[in-house]
């Protein structure tokens, strides 16, 4: 029986196929532009428009609410956040309750970080407690937040990633993504898309025992030799 070969690609040859693709200045902006627009930058959106020349697919008055709803988010304030969604789309939280536990479950992460331990223990029985019992699947997000009361400084805690304002970005991200999805419009930013599509090939390739220039860091565009 024939062996099979394990195929090889040099990080050289493979940096040099990259480099031989022409990708246009115009197409790179108008990812940019679909990101700002997508996820709500209006103010960096704006000033891309004006550095770049690079138009927006839609007005850029038209994200007013939804950055409303991210900036209330992102300081906080999420009972006015809720308040805002509540305004636009009656029927999402509604629809969608692992949204709704999300919010709540940040509106609880405030309530800790401002000190307020009475108010989140009350909160978390009267609001939160059913809730964890009936669905298995947010438990342990719920049990994660509540651990966080047990310790003096939570901010050093082995759960101190939910009082960073990488949390608050993430629950912003995806009720933004859930209003645009009610308005039928894309809720994806088309460059979220190529970068789960560069993930999925490289799943692919290792799948096959393809050994290849591995994309290690995706912030720095950093590859890494074939192993």
């Amino acid at each position: 029986m024939a062996s099979s070969k394990t195929l090889e690609i040099t990080q050289e040859a493979w940096l040099d196929k990259l480099q031989s693709l022409h990708i246009t200045r115009s197409d790179m902006n108008k990812l940019i532009m679909d990101y700002l627009v997508t996820e709500g930058f209006k103010d960096a959106a704006e000033k891309f428009q004006q550095e770049s020349g690079t138009q927006p697919a839609t007005t850029l008055d038209s994200m007013s609410e939804r950055i409303q709803i991210r900036e209330a988010i992102q300081e906080g304030r999420i009972e006015e956040a809720i308040g805002l969604v509540n305004d636009i789309h009656p029927e999402l939280l509604d629809n969608d309750r692992y949204l709704y536990f999300h919010l709540q479950q940040q509106y609880l992460i405030e309530l800790i970080r401002n000190g307020q331990l009475e108010s989140a223990l009350e909160y978390a029985q009267t609001n939160l407690a059913e809730r964890g019992e009936e669905n298995a699947e947010i438990l342990p997000e719920l049990e994660r937040t509540l651990a966080l009361l047990v310790f003096e400084n939570p901010e050093t805690s082995p759960f101190a990633d939910l009082l960073h304002p990488s949390q608050r970005q993430k629950v912003a991200s995806e009720l933004n993504s859930a209003i645009l999805e009610a308005e039928s419009r894309e809720s994806m930013p088309k460059l979220a898309n190529l970068l789960k599509l560069l993930l999925w090939s490289q799943e692919q390739l290792d799948a096959k025992k393809v050994k290849f220039p591995k994309m290690k860091d995706l912030a720095k565009g950093e590859f890494q030799g074939p192993k």
